[in-house]
């Protein structure tokens, strides 16, 4: 068989860049540490190992989400605790003013000491988190959303909205709470009607109105604004805001439940003629609203228009800022909850995410003794190779003549 010079170095040339290039993939698995590279490496353990890294990019992803939702949480079980401590401070001042013996200067000191802490906790409804959006404010995190008036009332200006991050597949976790679910929901006390008392002679206050029969109730026909009126100690009528009566007897008992319209409205002490009050619709109350009635109230001073009605409304009143505190407490509460499910779903992660390193290491990392071993016959191999075609590439006839 007959070899043409081209051929002879056309075949060397081609043995030794294969050579080299074997030589140069050795150096690029060492020098990465890794054993698959591309999927020509190994394409069954290459398309494996994409399906680990891809669960691994998940994970880091929910991680993420979780340290953003956990430090959300964090700052608003904070804010509830900081909420929690005034109110019961405001407690506190409302239940001292309560007392015979205290000046008018002495109440109205009592009364700025709850305007601070109603300044205190309208510091803590604007909170802001990390990024410098409010966390109170629902979906519009730019906006305040609370503002005092000038009457002491407190305005709400963002939305509903509740935001959330996702911290596993199937799991979502809140990280704010809206205003007006965080301070202004608050459970009415009395149920689902705030009364306004006209006329109190006798002292009588709502124990409780409540909507006891949903089905019954029909506030289009006989709209609220249900206005019980006493003639006599046992002579009540009960008319609604159009004027319509839905409720009359001659032989009222103190204490009984008086029932109209699917409404069940229980009162405490004994009537006297003339007694009036109203009952309005109104399920929740907003602590700000329940501050503002405290502030009032203690700024009423020793001598109230009616001394009466003075003391229904402080039990009302008292009675609405415990109703406050059990809401805070329950807000406070579900923020710890969100706090132990990101905690459980963060350790969940990290045991998925060692199972998930450890079989992508099993798969994707080198051995380096045995891959350095191999470099070095691929090196010793290239050399030889190189070496025998500069020997022979110098030989011609003439050497054996």
């Amino acid at each position: 068989m007959r070899i043409s010079t081209a051929q002879f170095y056309y075949q060397n040339s081609q043995r030794l860049t294969d050579k080299q290039s074997n030589v140069n993939d050795q150096m690029k698995y060492i020098s990465s540490g890794k054993r698959v590279l591309t999927a020509k490496d190994d394409a069954v353990s290459f398309g494996t190992l994409t399906g680990y890294k891809s669960e691994i990019e998940n994970i880091e992803k929910y991680q993420r989400n979780i340290t953003i939702g956990e430090n959300r949480n964090s700052l608003i079980e904070t804010s509830f605790g900081n909420a929690e401590r005034i109110l019961q401070e405001l407690k506190t001042t409302f239940i001292q003013a309560n007392n015979g013996t205290l000046s008018d200067s002495d109440l109205q000191a009592l009364a700025d000491i709850i305007k601070d802490g109603q300044d205190q906790l309208l510091d803590i409804a604007n909170t802001k988190d990390e990024t410098g959006g409010f966390i109170f404010s629902g979906f519009q995190i730019d906006v305040q959303p609370f503002s005092l008036q000038p009457d002491n009332s407190v305005s709400y200006n963002g939305d509903s909205g509740q935001r959330q991050l996702q911290v596993a597949k199937n799991i979502l976790v809140d990280t704010n709470i809206p205003g007006d679910y965080a301070f202004e929901k608050v459970k009415n006390n009395l149920g689902d009607f705030s009364p306004t008392y006209n006329s109190n002679t006798s002292g009588i206050g709502v124990n409780k109105a409540v909507i006891a029969t949903p089905g019954s109730y029909d506030p289009a026909t006989n709209p609220p604004g249900y206005t019980f009126n006493f003639s006599s100690a046992t002579d009540l009528t009960v008319t609604d805001d159009n004027g319509v009566t839905v409720y009359s007897t001659a032989t009222y008992v103190p204490g009984q439940t008086v029932a109209f319209n699917g409404v069940e409205v229980q009162l405490n002490g004994n009537p006297l003629p003339g007694d009036n009050f109203t009952l309005d619709a109104e399920e929740e109350i907003s602590i700000f609203d329940t501050i503002k009635s405290a502030i009032e109230w203690v700024e009423a001073g020793q001598s109230p228009a009616n001394s009466t009605q003075h003391n229904v409304e402080y039990g009302e009143i008292l009675d609405q800022i415990n109703a406050a505190l059990n809401h805070t407490v329950t807000q406070r509460t579900e923020a710890g909850v969100r706090l132990k499910l990101i905690e459980n779903q963060d350790n969940n992660h990290q045991d998925a995410l060692l199972n998930l390193e450890q079989g992508r290491s099993n798969i994707e990392d080198l051995d380096f003794a045995k891959a350095i071993s191999t470099f070095e016959q691929s090196q010793v191999a290239l050399q030889a190779a190189q070496q025998t075609f500069v020997q022979i590439k110098g030989l011609t006839l003439f050497n054996y003549i």
